[in-house]
């Protein structure tokens, strides 16, 4: 058995040991059909999941760090990383198998929304493959998010300082697109350096997905930096380890 595998299965077990794990599926649950109900559900007198979808990328912004900020900087606080890396398990098992575990947590999450789409099913007749490309969407986008508070709790020493660095970051990716915030940016930058920004958006990466259109420089998009920030995770835990 690949160890980032028995971590895998040792993390999936931890969240469901206390109720906490219970109370964020809840509340994640809650919120996002709340919302989804208050937004356009019923005003634009259509039988869709785009308010739903729409308001994802907000909800993950504080959502998905409150679930990984606990990954390592609670570990390092309370000394039991060091344990952990004198087993024989690598840097690389460790944030693999946990990014796995909590990333299968958020499909949890995800999972039980799953009443929205057989209420909009009943209520009118949308397009199944737009609600198939929205939901593999927020999967990809919920991992992204995801890597980014691996990344942080990483680097921090305890959750409230992973927290609130996660939803920075997260909050820039998501609204890199946004008017106001470009037009802020192209009062000192140069018109290709805005434009690169612009292109680091979450959010403009899965509006064409949730509408339906899935293509490969978004999966690339997505699969790359959830890469590059699992691989900066795996190199500040090596540069800050400690001999055993």
């Amino acid at each position: 058995m690949p160890v980032f595998f028995a971590i895998f299965k040792r993390e999936m077990k931890s969240y469901f040991t206390t109720p906490v794990a219970y109370i964020y599926l809840v509340v994640f649950l809650l919120l996002s059909s709340f919302l989804t109900i208050k937004g356009r559900f019923f005003e634009a007198r259509q039988a869709d999941l785009q308010p739903f979808f729409s308001i994802l990328p907000i909800l993950f912004i504080f959502f998905i760090p409150a679930v990984g900020m606990r990954v390592f900087a609670e570990e390092k606080k309370s000394g039991t990383i060091e344990l952990l890396f004198t087993l024989p398990v690598t840097i690389r098992d460790a944030v693999i198998g946990k990014f796995l575990a909590a990333w299968g947590f958020l499909l949890i999450a995800l999972i039980m929304t799953l009443p929205l789409p057989i209420v909009v099913s009943l209520l009118g007749k949308p397009d199944p493959w737009v609600i198939v490309t929205g939901y593999l969407g927020a999967i990809l986008l919920s991992g992204c998010y995801l890597a980014i508070s691996i990344f942080c709790s990483a680097m921090t020493r305890g959750q409230i300082e992973s927290f609130i660095l996660s939803v920075l970051i997260c909050g820039f990716f998501a609204s890199a697109d946004q008017p106001a915030f470009l037009s802020t940016l192209s009062s000192f930058l140069p018109s290709f350096m805005v434009e690169a920004v612009a292109n680091l958006s979450f959010i403009g990466h899965f509006d064409s997905i949730k509408r339906g259109v899935f293509e490969f420089n978004d999966l690339a998009f997505y699969a790359f930096l959830m890469t590059g920030w699992l691989l900066s995770a795996m190199i500040i835990l090596d540069v800050r380890k400690e001999p055993a």
